[in-house]
């Protein structure tokens, strides 16, 4: 019987390898004059982008595809690995397709690309985007929809249409409509895991970085109805989540290596920026502020935004309780400051919870995952043998 859901994920992952960026091209070829627009992880405003009729594209690194050379001369050898092979990517010119760069305050090491990638690429568009850290709607919220207005002049200076109410409403409705369908996939990976293994869901997950939100909609729904005609039936695994991969993405064979181990992957912060938001954004009469505002109110749980009231560790054992795991897996690049800050309290939280967990870090490019299966199998063993939380 073919399988039509893996031969999906086989497409999606084939799109996630493509260092040359063929998508974009074909995009940009059946779309003349508009602007193709880059992004550093974690999070953008993609709706603004779409709805100047530009595409948004996120950059992930180069993952165990890009051989770093020039990368290294960059940067020191003490931060993480994903700035390094972005900047081979584009000195290799497979960026070249793209008319402007955005570089979120993710950390400092994010911030100084975006310097650096001025100073290699004078001829290319480059934006900082710096995000509110008040989270009162007319001080955050106020400054936030004042730099997007700023923005947006800036793509429509790219070969964007400018921007307006009508168009900015239906880019967000679009986006909606995109996160419904992704939250229907985590809420099947939670239901039924032996469905969806975890790097086929990450692959379709990150095929949007490069595909127009209406196409990777309808592919999510086509993998969704594909996935749930297996016939595959539940094995007696751990469920469990990943988390601390919000920024550099780890290589696949690490997600099939926790797959092998024992271990049900049902949660994840794997390419947080394609869900970010939390719930639908209802344009009203100023989509612009909807917008500024989501992000204040909307936005996800993640190491590297700034949050006053939330206590991190209660958020992560409620959404343990909530996917009803029986542990959690830390899972982080080297030298991730955000992430590896953030384990301290969060593990502190879950010892407190009696909720089991593991830590292990990685690279985009680690290529042995030997250690990482025997840690994940005795922690799967363990729970089995002594229980769950």
């Amino acid at each position: 019987m073919n399988d039509e859901a893996a031969a999906l994920a086989r497409q999606c992952e084939a799109l996630c390898v493509d260092m040359t960026f063929d998508a974009v091209k074909k995009w940009k070829a059946a779309h003349p004059g508009r602007p193709a627009v880059g992004h550093l992880p974690v999070y953008a405003p993609r709706e603004l982008i779409h709805a100047v009729g530009g595409l948004p594209v996120a950059l992930l690194g180069g993952g165990d595809n890009v051989d770093i050379v020039k990368g290294d001369a960059c940067f020191q050898s003490y931060i993480c690995h994903i700035p390094r092979s972005t900047v081979e990517l584009g000195l290799r010119g497979s960026l070249a397709c793209l008319d402007g760069v955005v570089f979120p305050s993710t950390c400092d090491v994010i911030r100084n690309l975006s310097g650096i990638w001025q100073m290699l690429f004078p001829n290319q568009y480059v934006r900082y985007l710096d995000l509110p850290q008040s989270f009162d709607d007319d001080v955050g919220g106020a400054f936030y929809r004042t730099d997007l207005v700023a923005f947006a002049a800036d793509l429509e200076k790219l070969g964007g249409a400018p921007l307006t109410p009508a168009n900015l409403a239906r880019s967000i409705e679009l986006y909606n409509l995109n996160r419904q369908a992704i939250d229907a996939l985590y809420q099947l990976r939670a239901d039924a895991p032996w469905w969806v293994p975890p790097d086929e869901a990450y692959v379709v997950l990150r095929a949007s970085a490069v595909l127009d939100v209406t196409a990777h909609t309808e592919l999510v729904h086509r993998y969704i109805a594909a996935a749930k005609r297996r016939n595959r039936k539940a094995e007696d695994r751990v469920r469990v989540m990943v988390i601390g991969a919000f920024c550099e993405q780890p290589p696949l064979g690490m997600l099939r290596t926790l797959d092998r181990s024992g271990c049900y992957v049902v949660d994840d912060d794997l390419f947080l920026g394609a869900h970010w938001t939390v719930g639908e954004v209802v344009p009203g009469e100023d989509p612009l502020r909807a917008l500024a505002l989501s992000y204040l109110h909307q936005s996800t749980w993640a190491s590297m935004r700034y949050e006053y009231e939330q206590d991190r560790g209660d958020a992560l054992v409620e959404r343990v309780r909530k996917r009803h795991l029986d542990g959690v897996v830390f899972a982080a690049p080297s030298f991730c400051d955000p992430a590896l800050l953030d384990q301290p309290p969060l593990q502190k939280a879950l010892n407190a919870a009696n909720i089991p967990f593991i830590s292990f870090k990685y690279a985009e490019n680690t290529g042995q995952f030997q250690g990482m299966r025997e840690q994940a199998g005795t922690f799967s063993d363990s729970i089995k043998l002594w229980g769950a939380a």
